[in-house]
């Protein structure tokens, strides 16, 4: 994404809000960091892409993929996407008024149940999404309706099993477009939150290697060491890549266009396979210390871990993406967009 000025001084000061790092330690349940989520609501953050005709700030996807960014890059312990891209979205799609409180957004099954559902336990209501026999509807359910069983990813990021009595609920009717959306729309958010803990990841890993001295040198000189950071350097550069083109064909074309969701299918697939890599990369890059509690570390890797099993599997984005190219007949102007 080219940038103005003003989203230069937005990522500015994102990055002065949302500062990388805090106290979680491994087996500790993240919990929702109130503080912050005060902070980014005073600041009109938590509903940046609201209509301002219901209190949002009207912005778009240019600006939330900033702010996704720098809450990955943070560990930040917020629901900025669930709350504002999915369920904030969702009510806005079915004409219903945006109340206080935090929110986040789950798909129910046909028995009223949805499994990891994230940061429900903290939710002041949940918006859900199911299909009925007369079609697709959203409703607004108050915490105190939901059955919850708390369970946690491997971040140890809350992310609850729900289940809601269909038979009580009332729900305003959407389109099957909108229910297909959301599915891209959280796949997309999660891969440009992964994107930015991975930009985390390598800074850890550059600080960790140029400044440690093994035999009498930094481990940044020895070749081997090199190679890791090289290989998790360019992993990094293309899951950012990925989910930055993707967020332009979103701007550009909608999340209904076939080739926004080619694209953003590509970013979710990048940054799945670069997880792995970049988690084993940098905890040999950085040997024992990458696995103590106190470091860092782990706050990022375990995220981005996690995050790609999120919105879909990594094995079903992938066929998602050989599908589309065996259907295309063309894969050259299916990556390029143009003709061969």
């Amino acid at each position: 994404m080219t940038q103005s000025t003003e989203l230069q001084d937005f990522e500015k000061m994102l990055g002065e809000v949302l500062t990388a790092g805090d106290d979680h330690r491994i087996g500790e349940v993240v919990e929702l960091d109130r503080p912050l989520w005060t902070t980014l609501a005073e600041l009109g953050l938590t509903r940046l892409t609201g209509d301002e005709a219901s209190g949002g700030s009207g912005a778009g996807w240019t600006e939330a993929a900033l702010l996704l960014s720098a809450a990955g890059r943070a560990a930040a312990a917020v629901p900025v996407a669930e709350h504002d891209l999915l369920a904030g979205w969702l009510l806005e799609q079915a004409g219903l008024p945006v109340e206080e409180g935090v929110r986040t957004a789950a798909v129910l099954d046909a028995d009223g149940q949805a499994r990891y559902v994230p940061w429900a336990r903290y939710a002041d209501a949940v918006v859900v999404l199911w299909q009925g026999t007369d079609g697709w509807s959203v409703a607004d359910v108050p915490r105190d309706r939901i059955e919850l069983t708390a369970a946690v990813n491997l971040a140890a990021e809350p992310r609850d099993h729900v289940r809601v009595d269909l038979s009580e609920l009332s729900g305003t009717p959407v389109s099957e477009t909108v229910a297909g959306q959301f599915r891209y729309r959280g796949a997309l958010a999660r891969a440009l939150m992964s994107a930015g803990a991975m930009d985390r990841i390598l800074e850890l890993v550059v600080e960790h290697t140029t400044a440690r001295v093994q035999f009498g040198r930094a481990l940044g000189k020895f070749q081997a060491v090199q190679a890791l950071v090289s290989d998790l350097a360019a992993e990094a550069a293309l899951a950012r890549a990925a989910a930055d083109a993707a967020v332009d064909s979103a701007v550009e074309r909608g999340f209904d266009d076939a080739a926004t969701r080619f694209d953003i299918a590509a970013a979710v697939s990048c940054a799945g396979h670069a997880a792995g890599k970049i988690a084993r990369n940098a905890h040999q890059a950085l040997g024992a210390i990458g696995f103590t509690m106190e470091h860092e570390l782990h706050r990022h890797a375990n995220r981005i871990l996690s995050w790609r099993s999120e919105f879909g599997s990594l094995a079903s984005w992938d066929a998602e993406l050989l599908d589309t190219a065996v259907a295309s007949g063309d894969v050259w102007a299916l990556l390029t967009g143009g003709s061969a």
